[in-house]
C-alpha cells in the first residue's frame, strides 16, 4: 500500500511512533491512515492485556485470566518493537520510493538509529519476559495438577 502522494512521511517518526504507541498501532496509521485494517488490530490486545495486567494487581499471580491476557500485551508490544526495527532499518531509497514518491526525500540521522537501539533493547526484554511468565504460568499450572492428582 502506497502512502497518500504528498504527504511526506519520516522514517525518524515512523520508528519513535512504533516504539512509544506501537501496541496501539499508532504507526500503522502514522503511515497509512486511519483506514488501515492492520492497525485496527492492534488495539483490542493491547486492551486485553492491560485489562490482565490490573486483573493480576488485583487478584493475585492465581488469576488465570490474567494468566492468558497478559501474554497478548506482550505479544503486541514485541510486534510493534520489530516494526519500529523494520522501519529504522529501511534502506532510504525504499523508504523514499514507498512513503515519499513526489515529495523530499528522507534521510536517516542518529535518532532513527538511537530508536532502532532502544526498540531492539525493550522488544527483546519485552519479549524474554512474556515468554518467561508464560512458561512459568504453564509449569506452575502443571505442578499444581501433578500434586493434586497425587493427593487423591
Amino acid at each position: 500500500m502506497i502512502a497518500t502522494r504528498g504527504a511526506y512521511k519520516s522514517k525518524t517518526l515512523a520508528t519513535w511512533i512504533a516504539l512509544a504507541g506501537g501496541s496501539l498501532g499508532l504507526h500503522r496509521f502514522y503511515l497509512h491512515g486511519f483506514g488501515d485494517r492492520w492497525g485496527w488490530l492492534y488495539p483490542l490486545p493491547t486492551l486485553i492485556g492491560l485489562y490482565g495486567v490490573q486483573r493480576m494487581r488485583a487478584l493475585g499471580a492465581d488469576d488465570h485470566v490474567a494468566w492468558v491476557c497478559i501474554p497478548l500485551l506482550g505479544l503486541t508490544m514485541s510486534v510493534s518493537m520489530i516494526s519500529a526495527i523494520v522501519h529504522g532499518l529501511t534502506p532510504d531509497e525504499n523508504w523514499n520510493a514507498h512513503f515519499n514518491p513526489d515529495g523530499p526525500a528522507h534521510r536517516t540521522g542518529w535518532a532513527t538509529i538511537f530508536g532502532v537501539v532502544a526498540a531492539l533493547v525493550l522488544g527483546a526484554g519485552v519479549l524474554m519476559a512474556t515468554l518467561a511468565f508464560s512458561g512459568q504460568r504453564y509449569f506452575e499450572y502443571q505442578a499444581e495438577a501433578e500434586l493434586r492428582s497425587s493427593r487423591k
